[in-house]
């Protein structure tokens, strides 16, 4: 059984009659189907949460840092961005194109306990790295267990 990722936008074009991966003689639908592809592109996210902060881990093969934009507004960081088609003025010579591009932009609401002022970012390996701190005072404290013999005798300790 193949494992196939749900696209909302694709469903929604079929029923409405276009399939976008339908390849006509006149190659009008292909044109049609690449500018639709290009225009919905949502790069998978993986959420990572440990006591240190929380991790996003965003697929974006062959998308440049520079063609990355990260915004934290409020309580809600976006990722925006863009994947460019390479050679896009000799698109006749393509057999098949599957891979979406365009421009993409994803937004998450954030907890209470991230600390906004030190977010870091890194690409590598085609995969978007955004460490979203805690903040310290929500982080859990190990608090340390003073433990008595219940053989060593209790000191009072009075003034006479």
């Amino acid at each position: 059984m193949a494992i196939i990722r749900q696209d909302p936008f694709r469903d929604l074009l079929r029923l409405a009659g276009f399939d976008p991966a339908y390849r006509s003689e006149s190659g009008a639908d292909l044109e049609r189907g690449e500018r639709l592809a290009m225009s919905m592109w949502t790069p998978a996210v993986d959420i990572f949460e440990d006591a240190e902060g929380i991790l996003l881990k965003v697929e974006l093969p062959e998308v440049e840092a520079k063609d990355v934009e990260i915004q934290c507004e409020g309580n809600t960081l976006t990722l925006r961005g863009e994947r460019k088609l390479e050679r896009a003025e000799q698109r006749e010579a393509y057999t098949r194109v599957e891979r979406t591009y365009g421009a993409f932009s994803r937004s998450f609401t954030l907890p209470s306990t991230i600390d906004l002022e030190h977010i870091t970012a890194e690409t590598r390996n085609g995969v978007l790295r955004v460490n979203l701190p805690k903040r310290a005072e929500t982080k859990p404290r190990q608090i340390k267990v003073q433990a008595t013999s219940a053989d060593a005798p209790v000191q009072n300790k009075t003034k006479q």
